[in-house]
């Protein structure tokens, strides 16, 4: 099972990014309060999942708003060997998060400037969704057109294809970074 965790804060869509990771999960396999600190929560397995717990040893950490690290430890728990991916345009050495890096395996950990993303395509500082383009290409475990399948069946016209457009950007933006690294 690979167990994620996503962090932001109300309003920045942090429950609905589980959900729609959830939902483009499946593809691939077969109440907030603005501005207070928000985790959901996504279990991905190819058998039926019962567990309905808060995920405390993450495989995946997903932070959509990096002020987070000086509110709450957004850490607690990642496994080794999990992956990271935080919503910024700074580096991890300008976050003074280079310690938390090197303990994960190289390619394991990835900035996305998701929110510059959605204001572009969206047209609101909403990153969940293209978030979820970035966590596709960092570790796989979803794919692309999945998530975009999810996207579409939560958001129709319009919307939906912005969504879709930012997710695509992300997505490409961390595989290139990926595959420069």
């Amino acid at each position: 099972m690979f167990q994620v965790r996503i962090h932001g804060r109300g309003g920045q869509g942090v429950v609905t990014a589980a959900e729609l990771l959830s939902v483009a999960a499946f593809l691939s396999f077969g109440s907030e309060r603005t501005g207070s600190p928000v985790v959901s929560f996504c279990r991905i397995d190819d058998k039926e999942i019962r567990l309905r717990e808060p995920i405390l040893e993450p495989d995946g950490l997903i932070v959509q708003d990096p002020t987070l690290f000086k509110a709450i430890d957004v850490f607690q728990g990642l496994r080794p060997d999990g992956y990271l991916l935080v919503n910024t345009n700074k580096s991890f050495d300008e976050l003074r998060l280079t310690d938390v890096v090197a303990k994960l395996p190289k390619g394991h950990a990835r900035v996305s400037a998701a929110t510059e993303l959605a204001l572009k395509h969206i047209g609101r500082p909403l990153p969940n969704v293209a978030l979820l383009g970035a966590f596709a290409a960092l570790t796989g475990i979803v794919h692309l057109h999945s998530v975009i399948t999810a996207i579409r069946q939560a958001f129709s016209g319009k919307l939906g294809e912005a969504n879709v457009a930012a997710a695509t950007a992300a997505y490409n933006a961390t595989a290139d970074a990926s595959a420069a690294a």
